[in-house]
């Protein structure tokens, strides 16, 4: 999948790479370019997540592993922000109260 980068600029001064998707196993892939893994400081073997922002746009992030404290446990923390993800609307309500 090493291939030439197409990096271009709009008039907003977006940067925009382009790269053909490649078969890695059963699945699909694409490489990043050298100057797009320094900007995210990501190196083989971390991960990546892919969000899906309001407008359609997928933002790509490093993912940042933390260590939770001793006394909280993964599936408690996950059920709160499941449950704030839910209430969004409310909680922002209250705040512009």
């Amino acid at each position: 999948m090493n291939g030439v980068v197409k990096v271009t600029k709009d008039k907003s001064n977006v940067k925009r790479y382009a790269r053909k998707i490649g078969r890695m196993g059963n699945s699909l892939g694409v490489s990043l370019p050298k100057s797009l893994a320094e900007k995210l400081n990501v190196s083989q073997g971390d991960e990546i997540e892919f969000v899906e922002n309001d407008h359609g746009e997928i933002v790509l992030k490093k993912v940042r592993h933390s260590q939770l404290p001793d006394n909280v446990r993964p599936e408690v923390l996950e059920a709160f922000f499941d449950v704030f993800e839910e209430d969004e609307g409310i909680l922002e309500d209250l705040r512009d109260r």
